[in-house]
């Protein structure tokens, strides 16, 4: 009778411990696919007992986290930003100008060169020419005038039409009508991304055609860029897909970078309206 006794004692003492820790190893498991980066996730604290107390604590971190990542990200972009407006203002100012005076001289010496020379220097315009075009290419790509100045879906039109003319891949676009006006920050991250995407479809894609979008869905806005291309290839965690994450995480968004189901690679970024309204 002693030990049925103990053997009940012991039975029950393991599964009331089991009751106890059942909450910790779902927790832990929770913590173990726990994907920082998708923002406002959060562990579930409704179990009670220690494991909701541990939970608790846990979000409690996760939202400092949040906020000094923010602010330290908000900081790095804003001097990456004032930088890239530094670097675009000495190519307008310097590099473009200087170019544009050898243009200059090279006209009017042109004009008074002999026959022999001519083809000389009229191919020294053209290279001159094309290197201020480039000059003035990067200089707004570094610095979107037209996003200060017309706003997102003019320039994402412009970024569009500019990298088909450059690269010659056929570029699909639709940008919805009725987007809300957006916080500048957001309209820069937007931009942004949708210019790291293209530069990736350039560098690595081999693409023939690219599919940008700009939706308004029930909670967020969304930004769609597609190629046809032959794909990641293990690019996934590249550098520049890792600022295009930083960015995202910078305003609140969610950024999906993977293959395409017809082939190729699509790159989508989603903010929610709540971080758009003004």
């Amino acid at each position: 009778m002693l030990a049925a006794g103990l053997v009940v004692i012991l039975l029950a003492n393991a599964k009331l411990v089991g009751r106890i820790l059942a909450p910790l190893d779902r927790l832990i498991h929770m913590m173990e696919q726990f994907d920082a980066r998708r923002p406002h996730d959060r562990l579930p604290e409704q179990d009670g007992g220690v494991a909701a107390s541990l939970a608790h604590s846990f979000n409690t971190l996760l939202s400092r986290l949040e906020v000094e990542r923010a602010t330290s990200s908000a900081r790095a972009l804003a001097a990456q930003e004032a930088e890239r407006h530094r670097i675009a203002q000495e190519l307008h100012d310097e590099v473009g100008q200087r170019l544009t005076v050898v243009l200059l001289g090279v006209s009017r010496v042109l004009d008074k060169a002999p026959g022999e020379l001519t083809e000389e220097l009229s191919l020294v315009q053209d290279n001159a020419r094309s290197s201020l075009d480039e000059v003035r290419r990067l200089a707004r790509g570094l610095r979107p005038g037209v996003l200060e100045d017309l706003g997102l879906v003019s320039a994402l039109s412009a970024m569009a039409t500019e990298f088909a003319t450059h690269t010659g891949v056929r570029v699909r676009r639709y940008f919805e009508q009725g987007i809300p006006s957006l916080p500048a920050e957001v309209e820069l991250v937007i931009f942004r991304v949708a210019q790291e995407a293209l530069t990736n479809v350039t560098r690595h894609a081999h693409a023939d055609t690219v599919e940008i979008s700009l939706t308004r869905r029930a909670e967020n806005i969304g930004l769609l860029v597609a190629d046809n291309g032959k794909g990641l290839n293990g690019a996934s965690t590249s550098e520049g897909i890792r600022g295009m994450r930083e960015r995202a995480l910078f305003v609140g968004g969610q950024l999906t970078v993977g293959p395409r189901s017809k082939g190729g690679t699509e790159v989508r970024l989603d903010v929610p309206l709540d971080r758009v309204s003004r």
